[in-house]
């Protein structure tokens, strides 16, 4: 318990903002995209930066690879 006193209130802070910039960033792209909107949000709440990486490659990526062979 004693590691928790010891960080910083304003990095713990920076944290949870980060955390929930990313959540609402996936979600609005893939709410736009049609892509799991909830699923993406909520994992991205979760943790930092894993799911935007996933995300990226599993949705991003194949989107514009599938645009460039079609445009």
């Amino acid at each position: 318990m004693n590691e928790l006193r010891e960080i910083p209130i304003v990095f713990i802070f920076l944290i949870v903002l980060a955390a929930m910039l990313q959540g609402t960033c996936l979600f609005r792209n893939a709410r736009k995209r049609g892509k799991r909107a909830w699923f993406w949000g909520l994992w991205g709440v979760t943790t930092i930066p894993m799911p935007s990486v996933v995300y990226l490659l599993v949705v991003v990526l194949p989107d514009l690879r599938r645009k460039g062979i079609e445009g």
